[in-house]
Parts: structure tokens; C-alpha cells; sequence
């Protein structure tokens, strides 16, 4: 376990309920069920990486503990993580850790932010990553173990202890677990990575703060109508993104991504169509959360009145997606916390 001085050997039960039960009394766990870390786990863990275990990878706020190698690989285990994972949680652990993601926010925000993981690339095919049917649900052990390790990652080495640090006021189940790979064969554009400047053969994880997921089903079959509804959708009220002009995201079904780009729609040009559509009308805030909206984004938009529409982020190209999914008509919304941006990084040996 994880000390000031770094990773330590501690004696625990060898009975398995004794052994979760000892890690709920020292706050190490989620609540599910644990993988003892014992010392040959930890060793097997080490052997996916170049990096060397004392290394330290990231600086996990708030508490600023230091993410080595070795403590990641420790939580890996705990999350029943298989030793081929561990690339990309010491990837995952740099992306939150880059100021833009604005993790400190993140961890003690009063709001239900959970951190999502989007793997591209070969090795999520490697790996085994599910990016379709039911990409978001249960049923996968590479989705479910990474994006839990990564929130083990965040409370034993950052400190993110429910009802200390983290301040959540009801919280959600992606905070357990949320993760998932781009479905890059059924994407009709280029994936997620290639858009962000890296090589179509590169391996990437991107790091999300939503708030959590909104279905939205529609039968529609022409682009400017399936544009007009998922704008309206975003448009509620009482969302941070409002609030402060955030970077929502969006789950575009296979089906929903194909007939968007047989309008002969680019990426930017669905962005742009979604950031025209989702337009919201200051006199649908509470009064306070005007206040607050006023404040946070006069400097942006000038004189604001009821009638003006306030952009869900400041800028288009703040919208983003991903196509994943099966079969359906059901995209996903998932709102952001206002205050922070995805990163993404390369997953290296």
C-alpha cells in the first residue's frame, strides 16, 4: 500500500472476505470486491511496462500524492486488472494530471464528475476493449477493471476519499467504473485520436469528466432533423456547461454517425451544426445561476439580456464525439462539469 515514503508491504488477512473487509476499514477500496496486491501480482504487473517502478508518472491532486509506476500497478491489482493493462492506466494516470483536465476540480467538486476513458487504436483491440454493444455497460472485464483502476488511482493515491475530498452530493455509477473503446471500424470518420494529431496506428486513452449519461433515441432518418434534436436535448437549464461555457460530449450510435455523413457532413461541420442547435435562452436559468453564468462568461459574450442565447461552450470545436455502440438509434449525451477539457495521450510500453 501507499505511504509518503512510497508503496509498502503491509500484513492482511489471507481469508478473501477478511481481506475486503481490512480494506474498507483502511479506505483503500470502492466497495466491490478486491484483488489482494500481494508482491507477485505486483511483480507480473511490472513486467508490461519499460518504465522503471519508482518512476513517478504523474502528481494526482488534491492531496498531491505521487503516482509511480509501482502505485499504479498496486491499484491495477486491487481492480482485477490483467498485467497487459497497465500501459495504458500509466498513460490515463499523465492525462488526468494535465492542467487542462483540471483534476483538482474534478476530484472535489460537488458535482457528480466521474472520469471516462476512451481507448483508440490497436491495442484496444488488443486488449479486448469493447467500443460496441453496450460499450458503457457491464459484461466487459477490460472496460470495467481500467476505468475502476483509475478511480482507485484517484482516491488512494489522490486522496479523493468519498465525503472528504470528494464533496459529490449524490454522486453516480460511472464513478465506479466508465470506459470504453471508440468502435473505429463502424466510424464513418476518422477516429478520435487521428483528429487529435496522432497516428492512425497509435494507441491513445482520452480522459472525460461527464456527468453523467443521457439516452437520446430517435427514428429520424435525415441529418438537419437528427442535428435539431440532439441540439435541443443538450439545451437544458440547469447544466454547468451553460453556466460556463464547457465541452460536452456526445456518443454518436453507428447508425445516428451514418446518416450524418451521407448528408456529406464533416466533423466540423456536425459540431458547428450541434453548437447553432443547442443554443439556450438566458430567461430559462434560475436567477441565481444568471448571476453566476454572468460572471463567468460577460467577458465572452457581452451585454447580457433574457433573450440571449447562451452557446453550450464557447467555441464549436469545443463539442466533442466519438462513435460507439451496436445496433439502435440511441446516441448519448454526456454533459461536462464546465470547468475542465478532455486529454488525450499516447499509450507507450
Amino acid at each position: 500500500m501507499a505511504s509518503e515514503s512510497g508503496p509498502r508491504l503491509v500484513e492482511v488477512p489471507e481469508d478473501i472476505a477478511l481481506f475486503n473487509r481490512f480494506c474498507l476499514e483502511q479506505r483503500w477500496g470502492d466497495g466491490l470486491p478486491l484483488v489482494p496486491p500481494t508482491a507477485e501480482r505486483v511483480c507480473e504487473m511490472l513486467k508490461h511496462t519499460r518504465r522503471a517502478p519508482h518512476e513517478v508518472v504523474a502528481t494526482i491532486a488534491p492531496a498531491l500524492g505521487l503516482a509511480t509506476v509501482e502505485a499504479i500497478a498496486i491499484n491495477a491489482v486491487l481492480a482485477g486488472c490483467y498485467p497487459e493493462y497497465l500501459p495504458v492506466l500509466i498513460a490515463a494516470a499523465e492525462a488526468v494530471a494535465v492542467p487542462d483536465y483540471n483534476l483538482p476540480s474534478n476530484q472535489t467538486t460537488t458535482n457528480p464528475a466521474a472520469v471516462w476513458l476512451i481507448v483508440n487504436g490497436p491495442i484496444a483491440r488488443r486488449l479486448g476493449v469493447n467500443g460496441g454493444n453496450n460499450c458503457l455497460g457491464q459484461g466487459t472485464w477490460a472496460n470495467a477493471t481500467l476505468g475502476r483502476a483509475l478511480r482507485l488511482i484517484l482516491q488512494n493515491i489522490g486522496g479523493a476519499f468519498p465525503g472528504d475530498m470528494d464533496r459529490a452530493t449524490q454522486g453516480q455509477p460511472g464513478k465506479y467504473t466508465l470506459c470504453c473503446a471508440e468502435n473505429e471500424e463502424a466510424n464513418p470518420w476518422e477516429p478520435l485520436h487521428v483528429e487529435r494529431g496522432f497516428a492512425r496506428d497509435a494507441s491513445t486513452v482520452t480522459v472525460v469528466g461527464p456527468l453523467g449519461t443521457w439516452s437520446i433515441n430517435t427514428h429520424t432518418r435525415t441529418a438537419d432533423d437528427l442535428l435539431r434534436v440532439i441540439g435541443d436535448t443538450m439545451a437544458f437549464p440547469a447544466s454547468s456547461d451553460y453556466a460556463y461555457g464547457g465541452a460536452p460530449w456526445l456518443i454518436f450510435a453507428p447508425e445516428h454517425a451514418q446518416i450524418l455523413k451521407r448528408a456529406g457532413l464533416s466533423k466540423t461541420q456536425v459540431k458547428q451544426g450541434l453548437w447553432e442547435r443547442s443554443k439556450l435562452a438566458v430567461s430559462r436559468l434560475a436567477v441565481e445561476d444568471i448571476g453566476h453564468m454572468k460572471n463567468a462568461r460577460a467577458g465572452e459574450l457581452g451585454e447580457i439580456g433574457p433573450q440571449t442565447l447562451l452557446p453550450v461552450s464557447v467555441r464549436p470545436e469545443d463539442i466533442n464525439f466519438i462513435v460507439a455502440g451496436g445496433a439502435g438509434t440511441h446516441s448519448v449525451y454526456l454533459p461536462n462539469t464546465g470547468h475542465g477539457r478532455s486529454v488525450t495521450c499516447e499509450i507507450k510500453p
